[in-house]
């Protein structure tokens, strides 16, 4: 699924032209770190106690869905950088995008409002995916209880090495800064 660009909502006037130049366009294409493996998807179905037969049982994958896939539950989980890796220069965050918001509004805090899923393609074991993130809108300034900020919304779209889509995930985000005064 790919969105449709969108313009800043109405209000959102005061946006600083780098935010305002960030909607709409594609950031941090990224592959995944390794081919997908069954290893990670045993442990996360071990951690959630997922005993559905399609993730543990190869005969079952394949009467179902033609072999090994992942849960879709699971396609962050492929877009997630180790914090370190041999060579890589300083931290790494997943949703890049979000951070550099926060930085180009001065809104040093965030809180996630709300992540809604969309899924295509099942992702299978050895795909290699790639994933980029959208910018899709953001709002103008107001006075919420947590403070002074703004509304953001970011879709992290996944295709496999066969160009196929694997889903999207759209997370809406407050960035703010706390009342003077406030820790």
């Amino acid at each position: 699924m790919t969105r449709s660009t969108a313009s800043p909502p109405p209000g959102a006037a005061d946006l600083p032209a780098a935010v305002a130049a960030l909607i709409g366009k594609p950031q941090y294409e990224e592959q995944s770190e390794f081919p997908i493996e069954i290893g990670y998807v045993y442990n996360s179905c071990a951690a959630t106690q997922n005993g559905n037969p399609l993730y543990w049982d190869a005969a079952v994958a394949q009467a179902l869905t033609g072999g090994r896939i992942a849960p879709p539950t699971m396609l962050s989980v492929w877009m997630r950088p180790h914090y370190w890796a041999p060579g890589a220069p300083g931290e790494r965050k997943a949703l890049m995008t979000h951070f550099d918001l926060k930085e180009l509004c001065g809104l040093p805090e965030a809180v996630v409002v709300s992540n809604e899923a969309s899924f295509g393609e099942p992702v299978r074991m050895g795909d290699v995916l790639t994933s980029r993130q959208v910018v899709r809108s953001v709002g103008e300034l107001k006075k919420t209880k947590l403070g002074t900020g703004r509304f953001w919304v970011i879709d992290v779209e996944t295709h496999n090495q066969r160009g196929e889509w694997v889903g999207t995930e759209s997370y809406s985000f407050l960035g703010y800064r706390r009342p003077e005064g406030e820790a």
